[in-house]
């Protein structure tokens, strides 16, 4: 009897075998989108059979006449297969600009060095967890770059800056704003590297 891992690597090589015309490249991103769509499914839905998932993504045929199509061959054009944002699962994941939780992750210390009084580090810790939960629910990256996003960008920050609060709470002078904004122009550097380094790994 079949594994799960057994059907998914099965579901998988048929849509290698389909796709065989497509570039090499664009062919492993399209195997690399559908296998992430499966392990996030499976998290979300620990009880949904293995069938059920690789069902909803659609038939390999299917799934491969449209990435034909969308490259240019006309292979699937004129079958009248829709666009693979509209037929495929994965493709809805991704209706979030990249660019979106990368600037929100970015921008919410600037924020909070904007308005520094409440409600501004509150909002700037709102735009954080946004960009954090969008990040990992987006398909552009893989789950080990959305680790290290979130370890680089969410958890080092936050750790910092409680670190930093806990540390000069009692100091009241104007010569700590100075040095307050030092500390998170530091925590900003890191955030931003990050977000430029996924911007530049990121999938189509």
């Amino acid at each position: 009897m079949k594994t799960s891992a057994d059907l998914v690597r099965d579901y998988l090589s048929a849509v290698e075998r389909e796709t065989s015309a497509l570039p090499a490249d664009r062919r492993q991103e399209l195997l690399a989108d559908l296998a992430e769509h499966v392990e996030v499914t499976r998290a979300e839905r620990p009880d949904a059979a293995i069938g059920e998932v690789l069902a909803e993504l659609g038939d390999p045929r299917t799934i491969a006449a449209t990435a034909l199509a969308e490259a240019g061959s006309g292979a699937g054009a004129a079958a009248g297969v829709p666009a693979r944002g509209d037929a495929g699962a994965p493709a809805r994941r991704g209706k979030v600009h990249p660019l979106v939780p990368l600037l929100m992750l970015t921008l919410s210390v600037p924020f909070i060095m904007v308005f520094p009084y409440l409600p501004g580090p509150l909002f700037g810790l709102l735009f954080r967890i946004t960009g954090a939960v969008l990040l990992c629910t987006s398909v552009h990256w893989t789950a080990v770059q959305k680790t290290t996003g979130v370890l680089l960008t969410v958890v080092l920050p936050t750790v910092l800056f409680t670190t930093w609060n806990l540390a000069n709470g009692n100091t009241s002078s104007a010569a700590p704003t100075l040095v307050s904004t030092l500390a998170n122009l530091a925590v900003l550097v890191p955030i931003a590297g990050t977000a430029a380094w996924l911007w530049r790994v990121r999938r189509a």
